[in-house]
């Protein structure tokens, strides 16, 4: 397969093939409708075209108010009967089947036999390598890894990486299809276990988990660190240059020079707790005072009303800052 059989531009895909409807799948179905594009949906699961549209109805009220694409309809999901007839059609097909590795390698082996030999192939995994899943494709130079974060209907990240039999005019091809369908990619230049985000993220949860195992903060008081704490940077300034703001006009240097011998104080603990009985029933009990009374659904949609507030807000600030620059001729 070459560049020249990718006969369809990243700009002009109409159909996308959503291949597993489970919570990322639908997400990512919801993602593709409300950006205009026709979706064919296939999970195995008997109830998985009840509960697929049940997702996508309850995110559309937030997607709504996001902003939708010219011709955005739920009318544009269709659940096909089989995975060859979800494929058959597809400009592009999204892989989010369980994160197990004998279901992904075979998945995307049997992807790679029904879809059209110039559709891109990617896999919404979180924690295997494309190398690792691209083993039983016959043609395993299209196939990327995808890496979306939950809902994909709102967060905008995406993480786009190939294997060892990846060729690159696939990750590129992704890559571009990605931002035009409204994500903000991260093309990473190597596989990396966990890839970038999953890898922050983690070293935060295990810190969370260690300060609940030692009875030194609760869940309740971890969450309220973060989200009134470093969590309001990080909605628009990540860990870098935060740190780099804290060595005021010295900058980053100031900052390492100032505080680096303090990266030899026990604050941190990067190795994962053992997760014993015990610690699982203070995280399950922490977290359902949290909750409250609240239910999913609730909990879901303030979630959602919360993100497009701030992204909303964020979208503001920068549409000021451009208008500013232009009036500045800069």
């Amino acid at each position: 397969m070459t560049q020249q059989q990718a006969t369809v531009a990243p700009e002009e895909v109409r159909t996308v093939a959503c291949v597993g409807s489970g919570v990322i799948g639908g997400g990512w179905a919801a993602h593709f409708l409300a950006r205009g594009y026709r979706v064919a949906a296939w999970d195995p699961a008997p109830d998985a075209e009840r509960r697929l549209r049940g997702l996508v109805e309850a995110a559309w009220p937030a997607l709504i108010r996001l902003g939708l694409a010219e011709g955005a309809s739920i009318d544009n999901l269709v659940f096909a009967p089989t995975l060859a007839a979800a494929v058959a059609e597809a400009d592009f097909v999204q892989e989010s089947a369980p994160e197990r590795l004998d279901v992904k390698t075979s998945l995307l082996a049997e992807i790679d036999a029904a879809a059209p030999a110039h559709v891109v192939i990617g896999s919404s995994t979180s924690g295997y390598s494309m190398t690792q899943m691209q083993t039983g494709a016959a043609r395993p130079e299209r196939l990327v890894v995808g890496h979306p974060f939950n809902p994909p209907y709102l967060i905008p990240l995406v993480e786009v990486v190939g294997g060892t039999s990846t060729d690159t005019w696939a990750v590129e091809w992704a890559s571009a299809f990605y931002r035009a369908a409204g994500k903000s990619v991260i093309t990473m230049d190597r596989e990396l276990p966990g890839f970038i985000g999953n890898r922050i993220q983690e070293a935060a949860w295990r810190e969370a988990l260690h300060m609940v195992a030692n009875d030194e903060a609760t869940v309740e008081q971890i969450d309220l660190a973060m989200t009134a704490g470093p969590g309001l940077r990080w909605a628009f300034a990540g860990p870098c240059l935060t740190f780099h703001l804290a060595g005021g006009e010295g900058g980053m240097a100031h900052m390492l020079d100032h505080f680096g011998p303090s990266l030899k104080a026990p604050w941190t603990r990067l190795e994962s707790p053992e997760l014993t009985g015990e610690l699982r029933d203070a995280m399950v009990s922490g977290t359902d005072k949290v909750v409250a009374e609240r239910s999913t659904d609730e909990l879901i949609a303030q979630r959602d009303r919360r993100l497009i507030a701030i992204m909303r807000a964020l979208a503001e600030v920068e549409a000021e800052e451009a208008a500013q620059h232009m009036r500045e001729g800069r």
